[in-house]
């Protein structure tokens, strides 16, 4: 499991240039669709757990707490979440935020328990592969969970990596017409997120960052744009 520690921008035409001039490689450029989902009443994401399905894959990214040595203007404009991409590991952290919300009825509660019996209360798979792949496949879970696709859209990205600093800097454009730009250090969880937070200060001063606001990240406009009620909530929970 991994920490990412992540910085969004502003980003325009000249950000390609400015990012060849300091260094960057460009890795590469591709398109992304992506589907997020939570219960009705916003029981994920309210709690900052954020559900999704990438490219045929399951994530599920989750907030982690700031150390008191990063409480400093450029772990104020950056965002830290562990990034969970195995399955089983995911059925266990959302059931776990559906049972400190306290939302299940017994029902669901059965049904939730069904699903992580198949696949082991300790993480572990006790299904055969085959079985592994049908949930990832027929997704039958989510409606064991009552969970439900809030959000979908499609990126374009562009990645460049400075490789001395060990950063990756992504240019997105999504399908509904906002860009942002995104410096991005990936952390083994448990490591030095000082360090990662001064690689990205020193990054976004060499592409000549100024201010010192958050920049909206695409979901934030998409459901300031798409969702306004959801969008509302997660303002009042102080989560966007």
């Amino acid at each position: 499991m991994s920490v990412e520690v992540e910085r969004k921008f502003v980003c325009n035409a000249e950000t390609v240039r400015t990012l060849e001039e300091i260094g960057a490689v460009c890795v590469g450029q591709h398109q992304f669709h992506d589907q997020y989902f939570d219960t009705p009443q916003f029981h994920l994401t309210l709690r900052d757990t954020w559900l999704r399905k990438r490219k045929g894959c399951w994530e599920l990214k989750c907030p982690t707490s700031a150390s008191g040595t990063e409480e400093n203007k450029a772990a104020a404009l950056c965002s830290r979440y562990k990034e969970i991409t195995n399955l089983p590991e995911i059925l266990l952290r959302v059931k776990e935020v559906l049972r400190v919300k306290e939302v299940l009825r017994v029902k669901e509660v059965l049904r939730v328990k069904e699903v992580l019996r198949d696949v082991g209360e300790d993480g572990e798979t006790e299904t055969s592969p085959q079985d592994h792949q049908s949930y990832q496949s027929h997704q039958s879970w989510l409606d064991q969970m009552n969970l439900v696709c809030f959000a979908e859209f499609t990126t374009e990205r562009r990645s460049f990596s400075l490789q001395e600093e060990g950063v990756q800097v992504d240019l997105d454009q999504a399908d509904f017409g906002y860009h942002v730009g995104e410096i991005e250090v990936l952390v083994p969880e448990g490591g030095d997120v000082q360090s990662a937070l001064e690689k990205i200060e020193r990054t976004a001063g060499k592409l000549g960052l100024t201010g010192d606001q958050r920049v909206e990240g695409k979901m934030h406009v998409y459901l300031q744009r798409n969702h306004p009620e959801h969008y509302a909530r997660l303002l009042s929970a102080h989560v966007l």
